[in-house]
């Protein structure tokens, strides 16, 4: 009962390791022709890791100085909101329609401008911080860490395991079953990231643009973070399309209501393109899997570990289908065949049969032939 309720958490660890050695061990390859394989997998490791520290440092700066200034901006978006529920109140006095817009919106306005200051300081706080929090990291991430690192320091000996328990292909890359495992997950990857980058920077555009035009004044100003938060969320399946836009909508509803559904209206268009001409076109070369199948990987997955299982779900999917692809090409299975009346009896010594696909000798008993796997019908015998 201990092992079966240990082998959850252990289980995703590794498969997260799994998929980080599959993806890094290409550049570890290609590093280990002029290097010691062990230190190449610590160059590899340590150019990961500064890169994402680069890649926080360039975002953390301008990404904080945006959410400061919409920070020190609320206060002046509230008594905007304020002026404008007045004016509607007044507009409903006037024609003596019994309706209280002004005080319920000017408590929903406090409570919102609360919390909004609240979760833009934690941003800030994050995004200032950022590298520190790389550093830190949690104690799963450590065990990720290394044992992703001793999954490439053995990743020969993987290799040659792999190819001993699978059936031999025809000794070039192109069917070679580690090979062709290592570039599924690694398309995946790299698909994924090209599809968030081409979301966010969707995202990004079309609010600056909105921006300049005046339908967004605010889409101007804070274009770089609305971009960068909304394709983060894409790697989070789910509610990540629903999460993205949140900040946006937010601050166009301190603008103007009419302002908010524009901007509403923008994102819905952004997912409509995302679900019918992004997403196919980048995960048609990196997945090739039947729409069906990745809804139900991102269930399973969600069931089992969450968030996280819906996140290493589709990777996983990649691999079974490669390997289902080769098993089929390099495995014959003994068909399903029906007994018939007459057939398998055959008269001992009425001499040798052959199969008729390929021609080789079977015997007396024999259903299905040794060389090709044919079906094999025996001789009936003939009566008198």
């Amino acid at each position: 009962m201990g092992l079966a309720r240990a082998s959850g958490p252990v289980l995703l660890i590794l498969i997260i390791a799994s998929l980080v050695a599959l993806v890094l061990n290409p550049i570890v390859k290609l590093l280990s022709r002029r290097l010691p394989r062990g230190l190449a997998i610590l160059v590899v490791y340590l150019g990961f890791v500064l890169a994402l520290a680069g890649l926080g440092v360039l975002l953390a700066n301008p990404i904080s100085t945006q959410v400061s200034r919409f920070e020190s901006d609320v206060p002046h978006l509230v008594r905007q909101a304020n002026h404008d529920l007045a004016n509607v109140q007044r507009w409903l006095d006037r024609r003596g329609i019994k309706i209280q817009v002004q005080k319920q919106g000017q408590t929903a306005l406090q409570t919102l401008q609360k919390d909004v200051l609240k979760r833009s300081s934690d941003i800030v706080s994050f995004s200032r911080d950022l590298l520190g929090r790389i550093v830190t990291v949690s104690f799963d991430f450590v065990l990720v860490l290394v044992l992703s690192v001793y999954l490439l320091v053995y990743g020969n000996e993987i290799g040659g395991l792999v190819r001993r328990i699978m059936p031999a292909g025809d000794g070039t890359p192109e069917d070679d079953f580690p090979l062709l495992v290592q570039r599924a997950v690694s398309g995946y990857v790299r698909g994924q990231l090209l599809f968030c980058l081409i979301m966010g920077s969707s995202a990004a555009v079309c609010l600056a643009i909105f921006g300049l035009v005046g339908i967004f004044p605010a889409g101007e100003q804070y274009a770089l973070f609305f971009g960068a938060f909304y394709g983060l969320m894409e790697f989070i399946p789910y509610i990540g399309p629903i999460i993205g836009p949140l900040p946006a909508v937010i601050v166009a509803l301190f603008q103007n209501p009419i302002t908010a559904l524009w901007v509403v209206l923008l994102f819905v268009a952004l997912q409509q393109l995302e679900g019918h001409f992004v997403a196919p076109q980048v995960f048609r070369i990196s997945l090739q899997i039947n729409p069906i199948l990745i809804i139900l990987a991102l269930l399973i997955g969600y069931q089992l570990y969450g968030i996280v299982g819906a996140l290493v779900a589709l990777p996983v999917l990649a691999v079974l289908r490669q390997t289902v692809i080769y098993l089929r090409r390099h495995l014959v299975l003994e068909p399903w065949t029906v007994a018939a009346a007459g057939i398998g009896s055959r008269v001992v010594g009425s001499g040798p049969e052959h199969c008729l696909d390929c021609g080789a000798a079977v015997g007396d008993r024999d259903a299905f032939c040794s060389a090709c796997g044919a079906a094999v019908e025996h001789r009936v015998p003939t009566p008198g």
